[in-house]
C-alpha cells in the first residue's frame, strides 16, 4: 500500500510534501529548520513541536495523517529560554 503524501507548512514559511511514517528530523532538515533535540527517547521533550496544535516529540513519533490535509509545524515557545 501506498504511503499517503501530506502538505507540511514550517515555521519558516516553507511548504513541502513529506509522508507517512516519514522522520520529523529528516523532513525538518529538508525544510531548513533544525528541530531541538536531548536525550532521543522521549523523556526530556527537547524535541517537542506543535503539529496543527498537538505537541509530538520528535524523536519517537513518525509523521501521522491527520484529519487535516495540511500539517502546521511550530516549535513549542518557553519564556525561560530568553
Amino acid at each position: 500500500m501506498k504511503k499517503k503524501t501530506i502538505k507540511s507548512i514550517w515555521p519558516n514559511g516553507k511548504i513541502i510534501n513529506v509522508n507517512e511514517g516519514e522522520d520529523w528530523f529528516l523532513v525538518a532538515e529538508k525544510a531548513g529548520i533544525q528541530i531541538p533535540s536531548g536525550c532521543l527517547t522521549g523523556s526530556c521533550g527537547a524535541c517537542e513541536i506543535d503539529v496543527n496544535g498537538k505537541t509530538v516529540r520528535a524523536c519517537i513519533n513518525q509523521i501521522k495523517q491527520s484529519k487535516e490535509t495540511i500539517l502546521k509545524i511550530e516549535f513549542l515557545y518557553d519564556p525561560a529560554w530568553e
